[in-house]
């Protein structure tokens, strides 16, 4: 009977002790993990999930870690988690964290390709972002170029202004490809609905247009309207001349001040000196710019001239225009 009562304490015991680790692994599945906070949890490549267990606990974001083991064994599909950096919430509890490290849903950041900018200018905000991995800072332009796999062999205008999320230590020449192929996905677009009659003979002509599009004007209605002008003047085989193309081909050494030497100066982009388009774009456009120099304002506006607010007055004749320029400009 001693024998029998043993044994049925024993089971007794071992019965309480399983129930009791059983109330305790169940509790253990529904705490939350020990933060009040977002907080930024990096997992380095090749960490294992039992290895990351063992981390939980010394962090006392999770424990036991007999229990996140337990967890992991019982849901193996959760052992399978990706390096990266993640932001956990307040709340989660273990089945929440293993399933966004299974998942991949790492942290992400945000950059963005200014309309209007220079491939100089986003190779400098690529380079100073703390989140990017750089790996073009040696690479030359060209050598760029050929690491995304473009065609062109000038990279001004051929990345597409717009905001693009990455995960941490995420490659800026990645980056670029994508920027890059949003660009040639949408000037495909607008090119395959461009209006009729146009004075341009490929998709890259178009861009250049966009490009001085969007360096004349800060008034998006204005556009369509500015690309009407410059377009009929290349109809008329007038000469754009157009500011911003001078500027581009003074590169460094402009100051800030545009003078008449500078219109009087050849360069490949001086369409003051030049008829037609420059060779290259001259700067980063988005699809508005790019929609505006396929789509132009059918009106009779050959002229041009900024009133001192952000917005231009347009004119039919050169006598029109030089009016205008007294009354918005000399006048300064």
């Amino acid at each position: 009977m001693r024998i029998r009562s043993l044994i049925g304490l024993v089971l007794l015991i071992s019965l309480m002790t399983f129930c009791w680790m059983m109330f305790a692994y169940q509790k253990f599945i529904a705490t939350p993990i020990n933060i009040e906070q977002p907080q930024i949890f990096d997992v380095k490549p090749g960490m294992g999930a039992f290895a990351l267990a063992s981390r939980l606990e010394k962090e006392s974001l999770l424990e036991p870690v007999e229990f996140i083991k337990a967890y992991l064994w019982l849901n193996p599909e959760h052992k399978a988690i990706k390096s990266g950096r993640y932001q956990l919430q307040p709340g989660w509890t273990v089945a929440d964290f293993f399933q966004h490290l299974v998942d991949g849903r790492q942290l992400e950041y945000s950059i963005t390709i200014v309309e209007g900018q220079t491939f100089k200018q986003i190779r400098e905000s690529l380079s100073t972002n703390g989140y990017l991995k750089v790996v073009t800072s040696e690479l030359s332009d060209q050598e760029l170029l050929m690491k995304i796999g473009s065609e062109y062999d000038h990279p001004e205008g051929l990345f597409f202004a717009d905001t693009y999320q990455f995960p941490y230590q995420y490659s800026d020449l990645e980056l670029l490809k994508r920027a890059h192929q949003r660009l040639l996905d949408v000037l495909d677009q607008e090119w395959n609905s461009r209006a009729q009659e146009l004075p341009y003979q490929t998709p890259y002509e178009a861009l250049i247009m966009a490009s001085i599009v969007e360096k004349e004007t800060a008034v998006p209605e204005e556009r369509p309207r500015i690309s009407g002008v410059f377009v009929r003047r290349l109809q008329k085989n007038m000469r754009l001349q157009t500011d911003p193309t001078v500027i581009y081909g003074i590169g460094d050494d402009y100051d800030g001040d545009i003078k008449r030497i500078h219109l009087r100066t050849d360069t490949p982009y001086n369409t003051y000196t030049r008829k037609g388009l420059p060779p290259t774009p001259i700067a980063t456009v988005g699809r508005e710019a790019i929609h505006a120099a396929l789509h132009p304002t059918d009106d009779t506006a050959l002229y041009f001239v900024a009133k001192g607010d952000g917005s231009h007055q347009f004119s039919d004749t050169l006598e029109q225009h030089l009016a205008a320029v007294r009354k918005y400009q000399l006048k300064k």
